[in-house]
């Protein structure tokens, strides 16, 4: 077998809010082994450290990426540019108790790379777990579990993901993940993006809000902020469970970077004060790649796709690095066929990947909602004058153009492309909004359902960032039953919507369907919530409709 060390190269109120608002208005599994010492013991020894634990991720059948980050001496902490270079050992076993060993190396962790260390492990079987572990010097990492992917020809029963999508380290406790690091029947966890949050403290919630401070506690901005929020996040006990459990395949959104980022710039970034874009833009790409599982894919980016035997192609994008400005709420340039959220060289690799996949199920990771959502829709001949008269969005005002709504020639382009390739079972699975969705996606919502679906999409809620009710301060069910009833009355194609809940959803895929089961937790403010099934929807193969099941998978 093989291996090697993957190149490590390479306070405004959030948009968000606004669109949740605007949406109210409108109507036991732990870590496999403990670190050796707690951080706080640990400090303050000279010998290094394993603080931020491992992590796996985008599993193959013949590989893994594997991750840590060793902390060499008390002042090294994460963007420091403290430390000595330092050799890193691993191991990969085929059993916990590490008594088979299948794979070994050293790599070198530095100042370059933030004293992280990646490593793409090859040689491996399909479909089989294997354990893994570091160590440096006396020092052993905690023991991270990992499963390899079928055979890409291989007939597979069923593959099973955890999806979560949007944890703000302050808005609350990450219970969601060690809910999810306990279930022993998945196969990955996607994570949709917004992993991290970039605003200072009390930027998003507000101060009295905040349940627990991040580090730094301004907005970041430099390679050494980003740094430094990413170790912070890494340094949470239910995260680090999840790590250890589950390989992860995640996707990145804006607040990896800043709220509402496009190519070149982002809501709630001022050019001057706070550096110019593309550094800072450059600095979050690293940061995320040094501290990430993810393999660094085309032009640096993360679109890139992973196969689950003949069962699931899973094509991962990224919406924010090609993507024009957003355009004004309202505004009929968002129909404008000159701007892109995709970018023309991958809009054309999805396409292609969709037309060319002999997979049953082609599943889209999508970092923001594919599905309409807007208002005073009408029948496209009487719709079409009168949006060129007014100015209008031809697809009715949608009320976030961060979406694809904002962006309606790509979708268009890219439903129209499933129609006329008669491309089946494609399944977008979605974050980034704070709420939980159950859509079909029509080909045109003005003459839906008449014109049909070409798809459908399942949206997971938030793991602790705030949705309407939180943003409001008002209890569940308050102004969100308003804002669910005016958004489906108007938008036929949602099936299901829940606009208060925090937690995950559980995608279970098999030949015959594809159904995502949505968890809550019970307070995101608490370390020891618990979580309880919501409901279910699923999607027959080849139908492209949506329907509800009444119990979660098993």
């Amino acid at each position: 077998m093989t291996s090697h060390l993957t190149p490590s190269q390479t306070p405004a109120t959030p948009r968000r809010r606004t669109v949740v608002l605007a949406a109210a208005a409108t109507a036991a599994l732990a870590p496999l082994t403990s670190l050796g010492a707690s951080a706080a013991h640990a400090a303050t020894q000279d010998a290094p450290a394993f603080l931020h634990g491992v992590a796996s991720g985008d599993p193959l059948p013949d590989g893994v990426l594997l991750w840590t980050r060793v902390t060499p001496t008390p002042e090294a902490v994460p963007g420091s540019g403290l430390g000595p270079a330092t050799e890193v050992g691993w191991e990969v076993a085929s059993d916990q108790a590490f008594s088979r060993i299948v794979g070994s190396g050293t790599v070198t962790a530095s100042v370059t790379s933030d004293h992280t260390v990646k490593v793409d492990v090859r040689g491996l079987q399909p479909q089989t777990p294997y354990w893994y572990r570091f160590t440096a010097g006396s020092a052993v990492s905690p023991v991270g579990r990992t499963l390899t992917t079928p055979g890409h020809d291989v007939t597979t029963a069923g593959v099973r993901f955890g999806v979560v999508s949007c944890s703000n380290w302050e808005a609350g406790y990450f219970s969601a993940y060690r809910h999810l690091a306990a279930r022993t029947d998945l196969h990955a966890i996607l994570h949709l993006g917004d992993y991290i949050y970039e605003y200072q403290t009390g930027g998003y919630p507000e101060a009295k809000y905040v349940v627990r401070q991040h580090e730094p506690k301004h907005e970041i901005v430099s390679l050494a902020d980003y740094r430094t929020r990413h170790g912070t996040y890494k340094t949470d006990a239910d995260l680090q469970a999840l790590h250890h459990a589950h390989p992860v395949i995640a996707i990145w959104d804006d607040h990896e970077f800043a709220n509402d980022t496009w190519a070149g710039g982002a809501e709630n970034h001022t050019p001057g004060a706070e550096g110019e874009w593309a550094a800072r833009a450059a600095a979050a790409k690293q940061a995320y790649f040094e501290w990430m599982p993810v393999r660094t894919s085309v032009a640096g980016t993360v679109y890139r796709r992973l196969r689950f035997g003949t069962l699931a192609d899973l094509h991962l994008l990224d919406l924010r690095s090609f993507r024009s400005q957003q355009a004004k709420v309202g505004s009929g340039a968002v129909d404008d066929p000159e701007r892109t959220i995709t970018g023309r060289a991958q809009l054309d690799w999805l396409k292609s990947g969709l037309t060319g996949s002999n997979a049953t199920w082609k599943l889209v990771g999508t970092s923001v909602m594919i599905s309409p959502v807007a208002f005073g829709s009408l029948p496209a001949h009487l719709l079409k004058p009168l949006a060129k008269l007014l100015g209008l969005p031809e697809g009715g005002i949608a009320v976030n153009a961060d979406q694809w709504d904002g962006y309606t020639d790509d979708r268009k382009e890219l439903l129209g492309h499933l129609k006329d390739r008669n491309v089946k079972n494609a399944v977008f699975l979605t974050g980034d909004i704070h709420m939980a969705w159950a859509n079909e996606v029509p080909l045109n919502m003005a003459t839906y359902p008449g014109s049909g679906t070409v798809a459908t999409e399942f949206v997971v809620t938030s793991v602790t960032s705030d949705n309407i009710d939180d943003i409001l301060h008002v209890p569940a069910d308050t102004a969100s039953l308003v804002a669910e009833t005016a958004i489906k009355a108007a938008n036929w194609h949602v099936k299901w919507l829940d606009m208060d809940a925090h937690g995950y959803g559980v995608l279970d895929v098999t030949a015959e369907r594809s159904q995502m089961d949505y968890y809550v937790v019970s307070d995101k403010r608490r370390q020891d919530a618990t979580t309880s099934w919501a409901r279910s929807y699923r999607t027959l193969n080849g139908t492209q409709k949506v329907e509800r099941a009444y119990q979660p998978v098993h």
